[in-house]
């Protein structure tokens, strides 16, 4: 992966897609970066003690280069009455499982604490999703060496994110949330409109995500002006991945299908497997994330210790069906 500029990033124009809630492990991180593409951690839901030792083991693991992807903090302006009436609607699903629901907690994933925490000692590249950080967060990481990268959904975000380094272009295809800047309701764009679209207004090197799961995607992706292909689902199976079983077993299951994008499960738009809790709960769920992943999650960890799919967040891209076993680096090199 070469930058506009002429600058180097990877020997194969892989990313790995940082999915946090626990597919990003420092050992698929490290694997796909000692393979020659571009491994990333996730901090997501983690605490900055949690995504310094994920750093730590990383750099154990590897010496390529790698990425740390972080959560800007929510601005959803919450409606508490409609948060209380979709906790009513849960209740016998709790009820069901033997688990009280969750209770929301802090909005801000610790954003100001891991941004401290990160600028002490950063790793190569770091990525930011559901926003673009301030002009001054930027800087402060460019004046360390860091590539900076911001995810973005739409051209407006783009234009927001032009002091970034590098923009990741997600498509409506893409599995997991939506990394848009708001959780207001759009349009998503497919990966190929927003590639071009993207690519008429700025230089910046483009990442492409969204549905991508073979060698003839990426090919397409490079040649309509991304300089690397970012996936994620096509890593979920891969043994050095740390999705539940249960997420594993799903994307290969031919009971599932097809994907949809719902906020039953966090109270933001993401990209999942078409189960019995999507089905039943996307109409009801309010735009509150966090509060409603706070909400969720006893829920979800007990159905996933229960073996049943049908009540996890099964987060997959629409080429989820392509998802195989093979180890991280086979599959990076399989790119080549």
């Amino acid at each position: 992966m070469r930058t506009s500029g002429g600058e180097v990033w990877t020997d194969v124009p892989i990313v790995q897609a940082p999915m946090a809630g626990g597919p990003s492990t420092p050992e698929l991180a490290a694997a796909v970066s000692d393979a020659g593409g571009l491994g990333f951690l996730a901090a997501g839901y983690k605490t900055p003690e949690a995504m310094r030792a994920d750093i730590t083991r990383t750099r154990e693991l590897t010496s390529r280069p790698f990425g740390m992807n972080i959560f800007m903090p929510s601005l959803d302006e919450i409606d508490p009455v409609l948060v209380a009436a979709y906790r009513d609607r849960l209740a016998p699903e709790a009820a069901r499982l033997g688990v009280p629901l969750g209770t929301p907690a802090a909005r801000d994933d610790a954003y100001e604490a891991k941004i401290a925490d990160l600028l002490s000692d950063p790793p190569p590249f770091v990525s930011f999703t559901f926003g673009c950080p301030a002009p001054d967060v930027i800087e402060a990481f460019q004046a360390r060496g860091v590539v900076v990268i911001v995810t973005v959904t739409s051209v407006d975000e783009a234009r927001q994110a032009s002091a970034a380094d590098a923009l990741c272009l997600q498509g409506s295809e893409a599995g997991g949330h939506r990394g848009s800047f708001t959780n207001a309701p759009d349009e998503p764009l497919p990966l190929r409109a927003l590639l071009h679209s993207v690519r008429e207004t700025t230089s910046q090197p483009l990442i492409a995500a969204g549905g991508l799961a073979s060698s003839s995607d990426v090919a397409d992706v490079l040649r309509l002006g991304a300089v690397a292909a970012q996936l994620g689902t096509a890593f979920v199976r891969c043994p050095e991945s740390g999705a539940s079983a249960v997420h594993k077993a799903a994307l290969a299951d031919p009971r599932f299908t097809s994907t949809a994008l719902t906020r039953a499960f966090s109270g933001r738009p993401a990209r999942g497997i078409v189960n019995r809790f999507l089905t039943e709960y996307s109409t009801y769920a309010p735009a509150a994330y966090p509060d409603v992943h706070y909400m969720t999650s006893p829920l979800r960890k007990a159905s996933a210790a229960q073996g049943d799919p049908e009540g996890v967040n099964l987060w997959a891209g629409e080429s989820f069906q392509k998802a195989t076993e093979t180890p991280a680096a086979d599959l990076v090199r399989s790119f080549r």
